[in-house]
Formats: structure tokens, C-alpha cells, sequence
């Protein structure tokens, strides 16, 4: 069987931006490269978006960007501007054609369904596909979007909804996401942080349905794409092995309490391109310590107090709207963070550093 020098687990968005990283940087024009991906074709399957507090190289793949966006609880909304920090959507779609199109031109890239099929005793391993063990009390955020048009113009495309609370939470922390691609186009999604032990919270069809008619009250649309999908806010069980990384979620890459990941991948993905010469020996590249640490305290609230997170959220972006972009996306420092820790309920985020 065939040897790699490197073989990349999992041809999904983290192992598609390090293969493309490596590509653009030609760090393949001598090396081989294995891409181990069981699906049978790629098609756009996932949104991701986030605010763009540092370059990427996928600007040709942003389907809209936004500089205004809300967010709200009952009988209260908050509008707020982030020119500085651009928030942006990105289809996957797009984003599968233009890097599948590059790594076509080189000829030391290879695609396979399994393993199985190749000799990997030798190579270098990239791992983007998470272990992550059955536990009833981890969270995760999970949600079903849908795109919908409209046959009139009925959106403000100018400002998305980040967050809706204005929802049945039903026990647990839930809220509406509207992304507004033009005037007759939309994302709208159901997302819910919670355990996933109450199946009731995935009647999502019902939910999206209830929330487009009788809140955005818009009767007159249809549906042309659909997706769901689930980001676990606890971090996977991680063997370390020889000769293996892991990338993405799998690598600790998902941000715990908001589960962005696109810009942390594409972080990771440029410093182990930097590194590729000595990548057995290179320090271990991770989200800070001092956010690791912020996101487990707020998780514990969250756990604890799922009624209290509509307005603690609402709370928080009483702050500066670049302070808190900074502070979600890793970027934030002591001042900054400090603003925002003084916008929480003081005596319950003491209570749960010391549960």
C-alpha cells in the first residue's frame, strides 16, 4: 500500500483549510498528502459565520457580510454597529469548490474513503474527526437552519439578528438567529444550548415554522436549503500520540461558550504551515488558557442558571459591541475582558468558580 508523508483524517472545513493552507504555501510541491473523506461528493452542507477580526483566505467565499446586527429579549432590543469587526457568512458550498479546484492541480494530493486503504505506519497524521464519549451531562449547541424566499422584498439586509429570545426556552437556553442575504433572502435558525437529553427541543421544522409565521410574520415564502447540525460545548477526549495532531473541534479549535470555530481553525491551519518542518517537536497550538478558563465559569452558569442566560447575554452587549466581538472571538485583553466580567451577576459567577 501507499505511504503519505502527511495524511489529513477528515476532509471537512479543518482539514480542507490546512490541506489548502499547505498548497498555497507550497509545502506540498515535494511532500505527498492524503486525504481520508467517506463522502461521495461535496455540496454545500454548512454555514459558517463569524466576525472578522482577522484575515483568511476564503473573502471570495463570503456570501454577506454585515456591519450592523441586534439582539434581544422580550419587550427589550439592543441595535448595535461593528463596522470594525465585520460580521460574515460564508457558504460552504463555495468554499468546497474553490479549495478542491486547488488541490486538483497538484499532483502529490490524494483523496481516499478509508484508511484502511493506505499505509500510514510512516506518515505524519493530522486528526479533525473529534472522539467524543455518550455523557448526559456535557452541552452542546445545536440548531436546524433554513434559507427562505420570499416573492416580495421583506428583509432589512443591512443588520442580522444575532440573537432572539423571545422564544419558548422551555428549560433550557434557546433562541432564534436571522441572517438577511438580501431583501427576499434569509437564513433563519433554531438554536438551542442545552444537554441533549430532552428530544422535544428537536421538533426543529415546528420551531422555525412557529417563529417565521406568527413572529416574523411572514406567511408567503418557501424553503430552498436546509441544515442541522450540533457543536459540543465541552472539549473532546484527546490521546496524545506520536506523529498526530488534532485539528478543528477535535483540537480543542471550538470556542466553548459560542462555539465559533471558523477563524480558530484558520489560525491553527497557518501556524502549523509555519511550522510543517518541525511539526513533531512544534508547541501544542491552543485557544488561550485565560478564555479556556472565562468559558468554563460561564458554562457552569449556564448549566446552573439557564433561565438567567437571556439576559445575560442582553447584559453583555451593554458593552462596547468591539470590546465584546474581541472577547468572543479571542482577541480581548485585561481591560476588556474586565468591562464584560463587570456587566455579569456578580455573586452567581462567584458561586460557580467555587462549585
Amino acid at each position: 500500500m501507499k505511504e503519505f508523508d502527511y495524511i489529513i483524517i477528515g476532509g471537512g472545513c479543518a482539514g480542507l483549510s490546512l490541506a489548502y493552507e499547505l498548497e498555497i504555501n507550497e509545502k506540498l510541491k515535494d511532500k505527498t498528502l492524503a486525504i481520508i473523506e467517506p463522502r461521495e461528493e461535496y455540496k454545500k452542507d454548512k454555514t459558517w459565520s463569524f466576525w472578522k477580526v482577522s484575515s483568511h483566505n476564503f473573502d471570495d467565499c463570503v456570501k454577506k457580510s454585515w456591519k450592523n446586527f441586534s439582539i434581544n429579549i422580550p419587550k427589550k432590543t439592543n441595535y448595535l454597529e461593528c463596522a470594525h469587526y465585520p460580521y460574515q457568512s460564508i457558504d460552504s458550498g463555495l468554499f468546497y469548490e474553490k479549495i478542491n479546484n486547488k488541490l486538483k492541480e497538484n499532483k502529490n494530493i490524494s483523496f481516499f474513503k478509508n484508511l484502511k486503504e493506505i499505509n500510514s505506519k510512516n506518515s505524519f497524521i493530522f486528526n479533525s474527526v473529534p472522539l467524543i464519549k455518550k455523557d448526559y451531562r456535557n452541552l452542546w449547541q445545536h440548531f436546524c437552519g433554513v434559507e427562505i424566499e420570499t416573492q416580495n422584498n421583506f428583509f432589512d439586509e443591512e443588520i442580522f439578528n444575532l440573537m432572539d429570545f423571545d422564544c419558548d426556552q422551555r428549560e433550557s437556553v434557546h433562541f432564534f438567529y436571522t441572517l438577511p442575504y438580501s431583501k427576499t433572502k434569509a437564513l433563519v435558525e433554531t438554536t438551542w444550548l442545552s444537554k441533549m437529553n430532552d428530544s422535544s427541543q428537536k421538533d426543529y421544522d415546528y420551531q422555525i415554522k412557529d417563529y417565521i409565521e406568527n413572529h416574523l410574520n411572514l406567511k408567503n415564502y418557501k424553503i430552498t436549503y436546509r441544515e442541522e447540525g450540533a457543536i459540543p460545548l465541552f472539549y473532546p477526549s484527546y490521546l496524545k500520540e506520536k506523529n498526530k495532531i488534532n485539528i478543528g473541534t477535535a483540537g480543542g479549535m471550538t470556542r466553548l461558550s459560542t462555539g465559533y470555530t471558523f477563524l480558530n481553525i484558520q489560525e491553527h491551519s497557518k501556524y502549523i504551515c509555519k511550522n510543517i518542518e518541525n511539526i513533531s517537536t512544534t508547541k501544542k497550538f491552543q485557544i488561550s488558557k485565560k478564555y479556556q478558563f472565562l468559558d468554563d465559569i460561564f458554562l457552569r452558569v449556564l448549566n446552573e442558571n439557564p433561565e438567567m442566560m437571556p439576559n445575560i447575554f442582553f447584559k453583555m452587549f451593554k458593552s462596547s459591541p468591539k470590546t465584546v466581538i474581541k472577547f468572543l472571538s479571542n482577541k480581548s485583553n485585561f481591560l476588556e475582558d474586565l468591562s464584560i466580567i463587570l456587566k455579569m451577576p456578580k455573586w452567581t459567577f462567584v458561586k460557580a468558580l467555587f462549585n
